[in-house]
């Protein structure tokens, strides 16, 4: 025997075996990129498959048998354009400042509850869509996707011989949800169709499809111990929902309500639904608005398209949004081979699947271009997707800081069409907010919201009047909501260059809001300081003389704010050329408004005076708004804020509920620590078992099978603030400079994003390897002055003057429109 020979003629079939396998490994990761994927159907809603066209959204859970698809609308909820304004809160305002500033805090609680208004109207579901199917139990290869490349979910697997495969995406352009149903084999479609809804509804069946009629509940508890839990009147807003068909080969069967086919090679559905929501400011039916007839002309228009034109309308309307960006870190390990939820559970206890932080990236973008389109109404607090007739926190809009972090990642990652519904929003608010300002408050000029808002642009204070036994201070008496969700206007402006939209949109509102907070402003008589009086730090308390309590005055964040928006306010006016003796007026006032202040522990103070908690661990962190989403906190400009920031983050920890780990990575970020914000990040990977309904968030928020945000519940400003903490890692440019890897992470140690945006209008492609920059694309769309900043020192041909300071390189030039500068 040749020893020698056999020997090499096995290391050789070895190293074939060893090349094959990551080969084949590589290969799927391929596959599954960009795919969340399952081996198993959805049992309950928060493992369903999130689908989205900003106006329709639909959960798909993949059932063999008993596939469902729930659906909802964005325009379905409850109520009425009544404001509920209180005419005694104005009454009552100089007896609140005087209890304030005697530090008569009880009585000043007291106080504030006869100031309040109703509870905001609830977000709802629209209905079912349930297909029976009669196969044999014993499946193979069952695989369900939702392809984010694509926006196209699949349910695929083997049945007694059979491969069966179902496609489905909701089509923005033609307004209907497609579903494909297909078998390999003819004859092989046997389903029941059935339409149903929680909601008071009436569902028909006739050969051409289904059609479901049905009205929303006028008034729906916001707590469950109120005596009407679910009232319907005829003011409810009505919804039509009409499925049609298109069939190859088999029958339809009509019974009552449903619909069967029988022995089809492949079905096609289309459903279309409407409201007949005609306004914010409007009862529904008003005016043209006819449910049934909207609903029918766009199924009627789809049906005539077809499948596949209706699929090739669907990929070129959303790939240009979706691909605008593309992200990569290629120097560790990437799990695409594991199921979605098992990968998650793999990356809990192993952490770095840097595959599945660039799958969660790329959903945050998804999410948003699914549930926020310009013609829609803005992402509410579950996106577009609720299953429940009372949702938790009712599914609104709480402006307190979830409403705006929903559009955090808009601009800089190039979906600034997506921020629209937001912008529009904010217009509807300021007409109501006028008049909560004169009624509540006795304040002529401007405009104002509170901490809730709903489809009907409620603006007053929340609270059930001063009738709930639950009593929520923290929450109800917060007077900043408009003036935060006005710098959206100034922020959109700052990377648009858009100078018609500044001055025809935004700027009347950002002058309304400064306006109001002109007025609202008063002198502190303890410090002789400009504070805002009422005042509360969202949903937090203080102690004080052995008592617990909310309402204060001059908060860090109230003061934050005010100084942000008077600032936006200060620039716009320059840039237009306007309003100078308002400006003037506006700049007097921030010189003259209480300072942030470092208490002594370090911290941020968070209220007026020195009483923070170093042991509490709420997980609003309010007094560092001026660090993130505002400018006015900066290590480099302001070091002893930013340290004192850094001492506020440590004593409230790292783990909180899902939105609030996303804020943290966020203000980690802009403290330039890349590790400590990606240590929060990779807690976000926290598996939540949807079904162990023992889970409460104080235990901590995370990730759910579907990869939806766990507060928990599910709330989807995790989802969208985790993705904007990514990008501010690797870019920033809130200071005026576009800020490169201001805060890498060690574990990206080599990779590439394209795409992002920097304010100026600057579209950014950037590589870097073994921690540096190795190139920058930067095209400049609006062409204008440029600084970049970055610790390398690069080479471009462009004119430009480069300059070292504080350890970094600075690079300035002026740019021309559509430019595209290349660095090295």
């Amino acid at each position: 025997m040749n020893f020698h020979k056999y020997t090499a003629g096995f290391f050789v079939y070895l190293i074939c075996i060893l090349w094959y396998i990551p080969l084949s490994f590589s290969q799927e990761g391929v596959t599954h990129a960009l795919k969340l994927w399952y081996k198993q159907p959805a049992r309950i809603w928060e493992e369903a498959l999130p689908l989205g066209n900003g106006r329709t959204g639909a959960m798909v859970f993949g059932g063999i048998n008993q596939e469902r698809f729930q659906l909802n609308d964005h325009t379905l909820w409850s109520g009425g354009p009544d404001q509920g304004n209180n005419p005694k809160a104005a009454e009552l305002l100089p007896l609140l400042r005087q209890a304030i500033f005697k530090k008569e805090y009880k009585n000043a609680e007291d106080i504030w509850r006869k100031m309040q208004g109703p509870y905001s109207a609830r977000y709802l579901p629209l209905g079912d869509l349930h297909l029976t199917f009669d196969l044999d139990s014993t499946v193979s290869d069952y695989k369900r996707t939702l392809d984010l490349k694509e926006a196209i979910s699949t349910v695929e697997f083997q049945s007694d011989g059979t491969r069966y495969q179902r496609t489905a995406f909701i089509n923005h352009p033609a307004k209907v949800l497609v579903i494909q149903l297909k078998a390999d084999k003819k004859g092989k479609l046997n389903v029941r169709l059935k339409l149903d809804s929680k909601l008071r509804h009436l569902t028909k069946a006739s050969a051409k499809g289904l059609t479901m009629t049905g009205q929303a509940p006028f008034e729906v508890a916001a707590r469950d111990y109120f005596p009407d839990q679910i009232v319907y009147n005829d003011k409810g807003i009505r919804f039509d929902v009409q499925l049609g068909m298109d069939l190859k080969g088999g029958q339809v069967i009509t019974q009552d309500s449903t619909l069967e086919i029988r022995n089809a090679n492949e079905v096609t559905l289309y459903l279309a639904e409407s409201t007949n929501f005609t306004a914010f400011n409007l009862q529904p039916g008003t005016g043209a608005i006819d449910a049934q007839k909207i609903a029918n002309a766009h199924l009627k228009a789809a049906m005539r398209k077809g499948f596949e034109k209706l699929k090739d309308e669907h990929l070129k309307d959303y790939s240009n949004l979706f691909d605008r960006v593309k992200i990569k870190l290629d120097s560790g390990a990437d799990y695409a081979q594991l199921p979605t939820d098992q990968r998650l559970k793999y990356s809990m206890k192993h952490g770095d699947d840097l595959g599945l932080q660039e799958l969660y990236y790329q959903f945050g973008r998804y999410l948003l271009i699914a549930s926020s389109r310009p013609g829609s109404r803005p992402a509410n607090l579950q996106g577009i997707w609720n299953d429940h007739i009372q949702p938790p926190w009712g599914s609104n809009y709480t402006i307190n800081i979830n409403t705006e972090m929903n559009y955090w990642l808009a601009e800089n990652t190039n979906l600034s069409e997506c921020h629209e519904p937001l912008l529009s929003f904010i217009n509807e608010l300021a007409e109501n907010g006028a008049q909560t300002a004169k009624i509540n408050y006795g304040i002529q000029e401007g405009w104002m919201a509170h901490h809730n808002a709903d489809l009907w642009a409620k603006t007053s204070p929340a609270g059930h009047f001063d009738q709930d036994k639950t009593y929520f201070p923290q929450a109800f008496c917060w007077q900043m909501g408009g003036a935060w969700l006005s710098t959206h206007l100034w922020e959109h402006y700052q990377y648009s260059q858009d100078t018609v939209f500044l001055r025809q949109k935004a700027y009347p509102l950002l002058k309304g809001a400064a306006q109001f907070l002109l007025h609202w402003l008063v002198e502190d008589p303890e410090t002789g300081f400009l504070v805002t009086a009422p005042s509360s730090s969202p949903e937090n308390h203080f102690s004080y003389q052995g008592g617990r309590y909310a309402i204060g005055k001059g908060t860090a964040m109230d003061l934050a704010i005010a100084r942000e928006l008077f600032l936006d306010v200060i620039k716009a006016s320059e840039v237009l050329d306007v309003d100078a003796a308002f400006r003037s007026i506006v700049q007097n006032k921030l010189t003259k408004m209480y300072p942030y202040q470092i208490g002594r522990y370090g911290q941020i103070q968070e209220w007026l005076e020195d009483v923070d908690d170093p042991k509490d661990t709420h997980r609003h962190i309010s007094q560092l708004f001026g660090l993130f989403p505002g400018s006015q906190i900066d290590p480099l400009l302001t070091p002893a804020l930013a340290k004192a920031s850094a001492v506020t983050l440590d004593h409230r920890g790292d783990v909180s509920t899902g939105w609030s780990m996303a804020w943290k990575i966020n203000w980690w970020a802009r403290l330039r620590n890349g590790d400590r914000a990606y240590r929060i990040l990779q807690k976000a990977f926290n598996y939540i078992n949807p079904a162990d309904k023992s889970i409460k968030s104080a235990g901590g928020g995370g990730t759910y099978p579907n990869l939806f945000d766990a507060h928990p519940p599910f709330q989807i400003d995790g989802n969208f603030g985790a993705t904007a903490g990514m990008t501010e890692l690797l870019m920033q440019s809130y200071s005026g400079v576009i800020d490169l890897l201001p805060a890498l992470p060690k574990a990206w140690k080599d990779g590439h994003i394209t795409g992002i945006k920097a304010r100026g209008n600057f579209e950014v492609n950037l590589t870097w390897k073994n921690h540096a920059v190795e190139q920058l694309v930067l095209t400049s769309i609006a062409g204008g002055p440029c600084t970049v900043r970055s610790r390398k020192r690069l080479k471009t041909d462009k004119k430009h003057k480069s300059y070292e300071r504080d350890g970094f390189w600075y690079m300035d030039m002026e740019t021309t429109q559509g430019e595209q500068i290349v660095f090295n």
